[in-house]
């Protein structure tokens, strides 16, 4: 598809600039009046109209004062925002300015900084998880991480991890009790943690018809947020409940919102759209574990790269005897459980 650009040759408004008491040039505003006659995309043609756009927003402002200027600038941003591309096929340059303008954005609406890397898988890395059942104790202190950790919303209490308390005996995830409200450990129960198990053949992402979520090659599944249409498909698609869909524009007081974040992970999302668990990509892409390992006071939570035979979770396989919820399904989550 092809679009042929107008003319373009209004003069922007005056509004009474130029009188010297706002600290304007007084020369009158440019005529824009150069025709684009050359048959464009149509992604070109919105991106040089909304170029043109921004560029008469900008004059139309000029010496009207700083929040004129921020609120042509933010304008700009939202626009170009609006038409960026998904994610996969974005190159790293487009990665970047990306990420700046989330940056630039969020200092124009919060008057602070916050840090949004586009970092890439690590080569030779594959991320696993393992939980021992036999030392978690019920406490909590995963999910409370978890949520701090991730921006999640305060208002709807949305949680990425879930502890079932079972009966001992038992391993019938839906016999278990997901929101117990007393003392822990209980007598004659033990406790089971779920989460995203970040799937090798994860049946989520064979059902987004847009294609916003994908596995990466750390094995980590992921979801771009901007092309999200929110259809919920992957949530029905998904096993192991680990989608959360948002129903209402996500709450995070702005004095606990963590300012460290990934492009695909816990930056702030918006309504009507879906988020999971990434393993805390913003973590542990530099190294460092997910906030929900880091947290466990018992020691429950095993978290490393599977192709270094050398790493702890590597030993637990070897040396533990573990199972996967649902392996018949043939989803390969990489998340295993196992007791000592």
């Amino acid at each position: 598809m092809s679009a042929r650009l107008p003319i373009l040759g209004q003069e922007a408004p005056n509004h009474g600039c130029g009188s010297g008491t706002c600290g304007c040039s007084s020369e009158a505003p440019p005529v824009v009046e150069e025709r684009l006659d050359t048959d464009v995309s149509r992604r070109q043609f919105f991106g040089l109209f909304g170029s043109l756009t921004a560029g008469v927003a900008a004059v139309a402002s000029s010496g009207c004062g700083t929040k004129s200027a921020e609120a042509a600038e933010k304008a700009s941003l939202d626009w170009e925002e609006y038409f960026k591309g998904n994610y996969q096929v974005m190159t790293d340059e487009e990665k970047r300015a990306t990420v700046e303008r989330l940056e630039r954005r969020w200092e124009l609406e919060h008057g602070s900084r916050v840090e949004i890397s586009d970092q890439n898988a690590v080569p030779g890395v594959l991320y696993g998880y393992a939980f021992n059942i036999s030392k978690c104790q019920g406490y909590m202190d995963c999910v409370d991480a978890c949520v701090k950790e991730n921006n999640l919303d305060r208002e709807s209490g949305m949680q990425y991890i879930r502890i079932f308390e079972m009966d001992e005996g038992t391993m019938q995830l839906g016999d278990g009790d997901g929101r117990f409200y007393h003392e822990v450990p209980a007598a004659g129960h033990f406790y089971l943690g779920t989460q995203c198990f970040q799937c090798d053949n994860p049946p989520c992402t064979k059902v987004c018809p847009v294609g916003a979520t994908w596995k990466e090659p750390d094995g980590i599944v992921v979801v771009d947020y901007d092309w999200c249409i929110g259809c919920r498909y992957c949530q029905a698609a998904c096993p192991y409940w680990a989608r959360r869909f948002n129903w209402q524009e996500p709450f995070v007081p702005e004095d606990e919102v963590n300012q460290e974040q990934h492009y695909l992970g816990n930056r702030l999302r918006k309504k009507g759209v879906m988020e999971k668990c990434t393993y805390c990509i913003q973590r542990t892409r530099k190294g460092r574990n997910p906030a929900c390992a880091e947290a466990c006071p018992t020691g429950a939570r095993i978290f490393g790269n599977l192709l270094d035979p050398d790493s702890e979770i590597r030993w637990v396989l070897a040396n533990k005897k573990v199972f996967r919820l649902k392996e018949d399904l043939g989803t390969e989550p990489k998340f295993w459980y196992f007791m000592d």
